[in-house]
């Protein structure tokens, strides 16, 4: 399961920068500071998914706040491309799903205990 969760975390991280960095590139129909909030999050978000991989203590918290930033930004830019509320309900729903399999992933299956998280 922590496979799956740092993985998806890292394809949601690669995903918003590659649709930044796209946008950018086909003429920003966002705010210059959204674009690079997007960039800056997605790679924290990629980053944290190693540390997640890994059970750093604090990895699947710091992945929390990588995605909540996301989702901050997402809620921007609804309200700019006129996306709607189904876009960001999903992604919140991807955001709980890579946190709950994270944390679960995390357990300490011996002993039933969070490994430094």
């Amino acid at each position: 399961m922590l496979t799956a969760a740092a993985l998806g975390m890292f394809t949601y991280g690669v995903y918003s920068v590659v649709w930044a960095v796209a946008d950018l590139a086909r003429g920003a129909r966002l705010e210059l500071w959204a674009e690079l909030g997007l960039i800056a999050f997605g790679a924290l978000l990629m980053l944290a998914a190693a540390f997640v991989r890994v059970r750093l203590p604090g990895g699947v918290m710091f992945a929390i706040g990588a995605m909540l930033g996301l989702q901050a930004l997402a809620v921007h830019d609804a309200s700019h491309l006129g996306t709607g509320v189904t876009p960001l309900v999903a992604r919140a729903v991807v955001a709980i799903a890579l946190a709950g399999l994270a944390s679960v992933g995390s357990m300490d299956r011996g002993r039933g205990q969070m490994q430094g998280n």
